[in-house]
């Protein structure tokens, strides 16, 4: 089967070539707004109507939608949804030009512009603009993602179908128009660097201080893949306040008539931590076949499926002694390691690596809502909260049930999500562990999986912080209003941001304070911001608006979204502040055409890049549905085709189970051999420690170290004391100084391995130390082994 490139006229395969994209992104601090054009002409022969479904981050706020045609700008209004709808349609069949921007009704995270009666030989521009919140990353990087990517979401059955399934896709490397994108970022901190997956112009300077910079990427780039931008900022860890004066021109009474307040909390914890050693630990896998595909568009690229499989073992070893776990897989049906959660010790660990070890993304399609309810169904273990830990290429099509279930059931929970690979839904992933008062992380490219999910893990280990609240301290006359709720969990490492509305008179050289107090350990913990209430007129509303994205989607998240009162309030907030929801939608008609256009138009749809249409192999995951009953056109990945289309099928037992070949396990054995023989050190060490946190002398430890078993059972300082502490000193040395930079990832790991040491080494642990270093030929601070 083979793609037309550019706009694609599903009837025909004919060409509306789309010319380009331009896009300007202004980031000041950890905000971004961003305005993108659209250039694009008919050179077919009678009129078209232009589809063009895209992705979108979902806490973008956009708001602003405009057309340019026959050398006019038309601004769009924004309107109740079904009231645009109809403004469209009559626009239409009157034969003028209309336009059409629209949030999917499935997920936050889709959008569709629809351009109507476009007529032959004419060019036209579409310009939105949208501001949106940035995500710190482990490493402190401030990240901007420009999404190009958008697969097929698969639909379970009797769901209605998901936009993406008609949408047409084609390969990567077959996309024939090119993005233009500059980018100005502002830090009063200063910005140290600038990094991005794609080629850039240099960094430049605007001023002396390195408070401010611009990039552009590099001339003819493909919009192909997402583009990712990190900041390197001086100083990120540092509370603020922004104040927004009201805009002038704004309707009495409605939320842009009054202040906005955008607070920036960066929790301050004891230095000293006890990490629990209780809690019941849910690792839900994605098994589709989609998880197959590559991480990145490279020969040598990863496996989803085998990314995330190295990143539960090293989950598995990171657990304390004490806890409770399981592990479920789900596609088209889902599977659990065990009966039920069962306590963490030496013999469940190994089983469950080894079953980790044997995963394949072989069960179809992306049903998650069934193993969510499963696990919500089993009553948990009493002293042992449970964290649900999320991993999947967010390739669903429910996405708004799948959160309200785990919404459902987020008081006796907290959810920890991560998309994977490029395409991963926003709506879902964030979603989720919004609703769960957990933390989300995305891992695309390049990115390495562990360090994202060793920092959940800390979180989930993190005693909990209790009894959060915002107490102010504000002039008379001034009253602050919450526009987002109080952070329902704050975690080490994480900012917590809060938009706050001031209603009342603010007086001239007026100042306001602010605490965020909470409970940890039984310590009353004070966050106090002082600002002044210095109120500056703005051309750009930029904290109204993302203050009206928060309060919008919390409505529509909420427990009673459903309600007509909430549905009035979610109209309101959205009609005032110009901020799509899932209720409005922005239309606007060319009234003043030259020539009305004699219709119905040739409805085209925008081809846009999809990860799975890169070969041209293509394969079905068993059980697939994007929606309708339909299978997709395509689904093939530039990875080899998946193990599921080689092996001989398999047949069912009569207790449902699968009945596995002796060829397959011959395939597995020489896989895992082969698995292990390129494993990187870290890996291999990691894979040898034991549940409570020792390794054991072996030549493969001997191997990882880079000396000889024999030269290390020689060396031993005191061979009186089980070999194992030996071993387990040496181990911790060669982390610090072989993989230091990777840190982040063994700390858990080191946790464990120090405690277990202290308990068995006595006196000796100097003596450890010292022969270690001979034998490793390094050097390593005993304030390593808190000494």
């Amino acid at each position: 089967m083979g793609f037309c490139c550019g706009l694609i006229i599903v009837a025909s395969k004919k060409q509306v070539p789309l010319r380009g994209i331009s896009v300007d992104v202004q980031v000041k601090g950890f905000v971004a707004d961003v305005t993108a054009t659209l250039k694009y002409k008919n050179v077919e022969e009678k009129a078209v109507e232009a589809v063009f479904v895209f992705p979108m981050d979902e806490d973008s706020a956009v708001y602003r939608f405009e057309a340019t045609i026959e050398g006019k700008t038309i601004v769009a209004e924004l309107q109740e949804k079904e009231k645009a709808h109809k403004t469209y349609d009559e626009a239409i069949k009157q034969g003028q030009q209309a336009f059409l921007l629209e949030e999917d009704q499935s997920s936050a995270d889709i959008f569709t512009c629809t351009v109507g009666n476009l007529p032959p030989g004419e060019e036209a521009e579409v310009t939105l603009s949208y501001v949106r919140e940035l995500p710190l990353e482990a490493d402190g990087a401030v990240r901007f993602v420009l999404p190009a990517v958008l697969n097929p979401r698969y639909t379970p059955k009797g769901e209605e179908q998901s936009v993406t399934a008609i949408r047409p896709f084609v390969p990567i490397g077959g996309i024939p128009y090119t993005l233009h994108l500059s980018a100005h970022f502002q830090s009063a901190y200063g910005i140290s660097e600038i990094k991005s997956n794609c080629n850039l112009t240099p960094v430049e300077y605007t001023d002396g201080d390195k408070t401010a910079a611009k990039v552009s990427l590099a001339e003819g780039y493909k919009f192909e893949r997402d583009v990712e931008l990190l900041a390197y900022y001086k100083e990120v860890n540092k509370p603020s306040v922004t104040v927004e004066a009201a805009l002038a021109d704004a309707k009495a009474g409605s939320s842009m008539a009054d202040p906005a307040v955008m607070l920036n909390f960066y929790p301050s914890f004891p230095e000293i931590q006890e990490q629990s050693n209780r809690g019941e630990f849910i690792f839900l896998m994605d098994r589709s076949g989609s998880m197959e595909c590559p991480m990145y568009s490279e020969p040598d690229a990863p496996k989803r499926i085998e990314s995330a499989k190295e990143t539960l073992v090293l989950l598995l070893k990171s657990l304390p002694l004490g806890c409770y776990f399981n592990i479920f897989g789900f596609g088209s049906h889902f599977e659990s390691f065990f009966p039920e959660s069962m306590e963490y010790t030496q013999q469940t660990m190994d089983d469950a690596v080894k079953k980790v070890n044997e995963m394949e993304a072989d069960l179809g399609g992306t049903e998650i809502l069934q193993p969510l309810k499963k696990i919500y169904k089993t009553a948990g273990r009493p002293e042992h909260p449970r964290q649900l830990f999320v991993f999947t290429d967010g390739e669903v099509g429910n996405t708004k049930q799948v959160i309200a279930e785990v919404q459902r059931n987020s008081s006796n929970h907290r959810c920890f999500a991560f998309g994977i690979g490029e395409g991963a839904s926003t709506s879902l992933i964030k979603g989720i562990s919004r609703a769960a008062n957990g933390t989300c992380e995305f891992i695309s490219g390049k990115d390495r999986m562990q360090p994202k999910v060793l920092k959940a893990l800390k979180c989930s280990l993190q005693p909990t912080v209790d009894d959060i609240s915002l107490e102010w301290a504000l002039p008379t006359a001034l009253e602050a209003v919450l526009l987002s709720k109080t952070p329902s969990a704050i975690f080490k490492g994480q900012k917590s941001i809060v938009y706050v509305q001031l209603k009342g008179k603010v007086g001239d050289g007026a100042e306001g304070e602010v605490c965020l107090k909470y409970k940890f350990k039984n310590e009353t913990i004070n966050n106090v911001l002082k600002f002044p209430l210095k109120l500056e007129s703005v051309k750009r509303p930029t904290i109204h608006r993302l203050a009206a994205k928060a309060l919008i989607s919390e409505l529509e998240y909420g427990t009673d979204a459903d309600s007509e009162e909430v549905k009035k309030r979610i109209l309101e907030a959205s009609l005032q502040s110009g901020v799509v929801s899932s209720l409005t939608a922005y239309v606007a008609v060319n009234k003043d055409s030259k020539k009305p256009v004699e219709g119905p138009p040739m409805r085209v749809d925008i081809p846009a890049p999809g990860l799975f249409q890169n070969s041209a192999r293509f394969f079905a995951a068993p059980g697939l549905r994007l929606g309708g009953g339909m299978r997709p056109m395509a689904m093939a990945c530039s990875a080899p085709m998946p193990r599921m289309m080689k092996m001989k099928k398999k047949k069912m037992c009569n207790s449902g189970e699968p009945v596995v070949y002796s060829s397959d396990i011959q395939d597995r054995s020489i896989e895992e051999q082969a698995r292990k023989a390129v494993a990187p050190p870290l890996y291999r060490l990691i894979s040898l420690q034991n549940a409570d946190g020792s390794w054991n002398l072996s030549s493969e430890l001997a191997s990882v170290l880079g000396t000889s078993e024999k030269e290390i059972m020689a060396k031993n300082p005191a061979p009186s004391i089980d070999a194992s502490v030996w071993a387990t000193v040496l181990a911790v040395i060669w982390l610090h100084t072989s993989c230091p930079d990777q840190k982040e990832e063994w700390e858990l790991l080191e946790g464990k391995a120090l405690a277990w040491v202290k308990t068995k080494a006595g006196a000796s642990i100097g003596e450890f130390i010292k022969a270690g270093k001979d034998v490793l030929k390094c050097s390593v601070d005993p304030k390593v082994f808190c000494l």
